[in-house]
């Protein structure tokens, strides 16, 4: 099996995250659409299935990158929408899809809460 320089078989459709702004292959994302709520506000829904009509936007589908786009407001970017749209139908779908809990802090491997990030001593 051939890659190229990302680790991805070419060929096969890629994608990036609107949260990590990493490339990775559409199976491997969740692709995300707007829709409206039931009060008529925008909302973001997870399609898990690629099936629903409208612009979609892609997203690991873990806290970290479901974060980082809340954080950068990548949603409104993405899908092109300048009112701010609810995203909470996506963090439902992340919370009950992943067995891991959501990370308050990501730590870096080698750093240990108690030491100073340079520290070399142990």
């Amino acid at each position: 099996m051939v890659t190229d320089r990302t680790g991805l078989r070419p060929g096969h459709p890629i994608r990036t995250c609107i949260g990590c702004r990493g490339a990775d292959s559409r199976s491997a994302l969740l692709r995300v659409v707007l829709g409206t709520g039931a009060d008529g506000i925008p909302v973001v829904l997870p399609d898990p299935e690629r099936r629903l009509p409208g612009r979609g936007a892609w997203l690991h589908p873990g806290f970290s990158c479901l974060e980082l786009a809340v954080r950068r407001r990548a949603f409104g970017r993405a899908l092109r929408t300048s009112t701010p749209a609810d995203h909470s139908a996506v963090e439902h779908w992340v919370r009950a899809h992943l067995q891991e809990p959501p990370s308050e802090h990501e730590t870096e491997s080698g750093f240990d809460a108690d030491e100073h990030p340079m520290s070399t001593q142990r």
